[in-house]
């Protein structure tokens, strides 16, 4: 072979030309048709490259064939074992699963983001479903009719109890048929629940004596006096009833401590400039022409009949500003041949003419606050 076909076979990566024998005496007809070996050579490389190319190949040759297609294999397959294979699956579906439900979770975070949690409905107090009302009423009717008794008409006192009173009950509530009393005023009070549907009820009760005569021929005078009664009621098929004698308990003969009040700093100079407001205010006042002297708009009910102003004792404006200020006046009235004491909070308000300004009268109310 030439240096340049040596050349070229390198550069075309071919394999090295073969030197085929000369044909025998005993094969003429092949040594005819059998091209030069060289030639041969050349050709079965080209057509061999042209196949590569095209992605397949064509080998000639027996050893071309054994070069070409003799695999070389670095390891041996092993088919893996049913369990081993299903664990694995199983293993690889469950990561699958994980990973897209992060995913899920995470996108849907950017169009659904979570809401805060509610906050707990707020826990009410309910209050107490006892009908304390009713069972005031039914309670204050009922020492109406206990405390009321005339041994000349005993029969009514027995009516009058028999409608606050379970049926078949002894409605004489222990009276013995003796003697006279009158109810004038009765207040009901506390309520006091007991539990099953059951109540105590404290009733103030204004009640009359008449004047008696005794064995020793001396005459009582009449007398009128307050009693507290206590009476048990139950609230039963929607109603309320009185299940059994009252009671009568002590009335207080004062109230409880209290602290000392506030006293409000007075303004001093508006004081004095509205004394006569105030007290032509009183005076008319009690003559029910409170309305001639009040800021326009202002209604002031009129007093009752007899009362005749004595004097404004004290009167104090307190500490403030604007139009609007607010003072306590102490009053004393004669009633008859009775002199009485009062105090009042009194609201003023500042009207404004052409000519002039003064103060009037808006709201009066009784009671130092």
């Amino acid at each position: 072979m030439s240096a340049f076909k040596t050349v070229v076979w390198k550069v075309l990566n071919l394999p090295e030309p073969r030197k085929d024998t000369p044909p025998t005496q005993a094969e003429p007809s092949q040594q005819q048709t059998t091209q030069p070996a060289g030639a041969a050579q050349w050709v079965a490389a080209g057509k061999r490259v042209q196949a590569e190319r095209n992605g397949r190949g064509t080998p000639h040759t027996a050893s071309e064939l054994k070069e070409t297609r003799t695999p070389v294999t670095p390891w041996a397959l092993q088919e893996e074992k049913s369990g081993k294979r299903a664990l694995v699956t199983a293993g690889r579906i469950a990561l699958w699963l994980v990973v897209a439900l992060a995913a899920f979770t995470g996108v849907r975070s950017w169009f659904w983001p979570n809401e805060p949690a509610p906050a707990p409905a707020p826990q009410i107090q309910q209050g107490s479903t006892y009908p304390v009302q009713d069972a005031q009423s039914i309670a204050a009717r009922f020492a109406y009719s206990y405390l009321t008794w005339d041994e000349a008409k005993p029969e009514e006192r027995t009516k009058a109890l028999a409608r606050d009173m379970p049926k078949g009950m002894d409605s004489s509530a222990g009276w013995n048929a003796k003697g006279q009393q009158s109810v004038l005023i009765a207040q009901p009070g506390k309520v006091d629940e007991l539990g099953g549907k059951r109540a105590r009820v404290h009733v103030d009760v204004l009640v009359s004596t008449p004047g008696v005569t005794g064995k020793d021929k001396k005459t009582q005078p009449a007398e009128r006096k307050w009693i507290g009664l206590e009476v048990p009621v139950l609230s039963t098929s929607g109603r309320i009833v009185v299940t059994g004698q009252p009671g009568i308990v002590g009335v207080p003969t004062s109230g409880p401590s209290v602290t000392d009040q506030n006293v409000a700093n007075s303004d001093v100079q508006l004081s004095s400039q509205t004394q006569s407001t105030v007290e032509t205010f009183f005076t008319e006042y009690a003559k029910g022409e409170a309305d001639s002297v009040t800021a326009p708009g202002a209604t002031v009910p009129p007093l009752p009949a007899g009362m005749t102003l004595l004097d404004v004792q004290s009167w104090n404006v307190d500490q403030g500003k604007g139009d609007d200020r607010t003072g306590t006046a102490v009053v004393r009235w004669q009633i008859g041949d009775a002199e009485l004491e009062q105090t009042y909070r009194v609201e003023l308000t500042r009207v404004a003419s052409a000519a002039a300004e003064r103060w009037q009268v808006a709201e009066v109310h009784g009671g130092a606050s």
